[in-house]
């Protein structure tokens, strides 16, 4: 594949066998045996993937890519779609089974990916995979830091998160300008919200917004309560606030709105 195209396709490609190697080993496969990468290009993690003897499908959007791939890569275990992964309809994945999502991701489309795997949460019991590393230390990030925010906050809401390692510009092609960061996440056991989630992902996203401010203030177009702004939590800033402080704001915010209606 020409440079021209994968700067296209906003991907850099990993070179590095020892690197691959260690992403493929960051799948537990405690619960699952069926494994969809994400961005494969010319297969240097797949290998890797195929020595555990998993299930897998490739999903790569490069033609050329689909090509070296079917070419070069003809195991019982491996399937290649030509696909755009924000587009397809996961529901057709391994006939209802659960699968874990792993690949080396392209930097302008790995935050979309994350949050179209958190809608698929059901079937998607471990996450694994290489991003920007700002990116992957973001989703990670825990209360009281800089960095700390709305991926935060929604991932972890579903999903253990763990950084892993870091990795230099050095082992692409095309070499990026910054680090990448390999991160897990792993689904916990009681992933079920004792909340509505549509206004979990509202009430963050609002104070997020404007993360400077006090929730008293950046959370005004929930129509708070008098009795509800005297609540100690609203004098809080967002990044004060962990994920299990994040849920008891949004039963706060459900019980307050059902109160005032009535």
């Amino acid at each position: 594949m020409s440079v021209k195209a994968k700067k296209h396709l906003g991907q850099h490609f990993l070179k590095d066998e020892s690197i691959a190697k260690k992403i493929a080993d960051t799948l537990t496969q405690d619960t699952y045996k069926n494994v969809l990468e994400i961005g494969p290009g010319m297969g240097v993690l797949t290998k890797y993937l195929l020595e555990q003897n998993l299930e897998i499908i490739a999903m790569e959007l490069d033609q050329e890519s689909v090509i070296y791939l079917n070419k070069h890569f003809k195991n019982k275990n491996l399937s290649v779609i030509s696909a755009d992964f924000l587009k397809f309809d996961l529901e057709k994945f391994f006939n209802g089974e659960p699968y874990a999502i792993t690949g080396n991701f392209p930097y302008n489309i790995s935050t979309q990916i994350v949050f179209k795997t958190l809608e698929w949460r059901d079937q998607i019991p471990e996450f694994t995979g290489m991003f920007q590393k700002e990116v992957a230390k973001r989703i990670c990030e825990k209360k009281g830091s800089k960095v700390y925010g709305i991926m935060s906050v929604l991932v972890q809401a579903f999903y253990d998160a763990e950084y892993l390692f870091t990795v230099p510009p050095t082992v692409f092609d095309p070499p990026p300008k910054v680090d990448s960061g390999v991160l897990r996440l792993r689904r916990k056991e009681n992933y079920s919200l004792p909340c509505d989630e549509k206004m979990l992902f509202k009430v963050v996203k609002t104070a997020f917004q404007q993360r400077r401010k006090t929730l008293r203030n950046s959370l005004k177009v929930f129509n708070l309560s008098d009795r509800l702004k005297e609540d100690i939590i609203f004098g809080q800033r967002p990044e004060q606030l962990s994920v299990s402080e994040f849920i008891m704001l949004t039963q706060k915010l459900e019980k307050d709105e059902i109160s005032t209606n009535n």
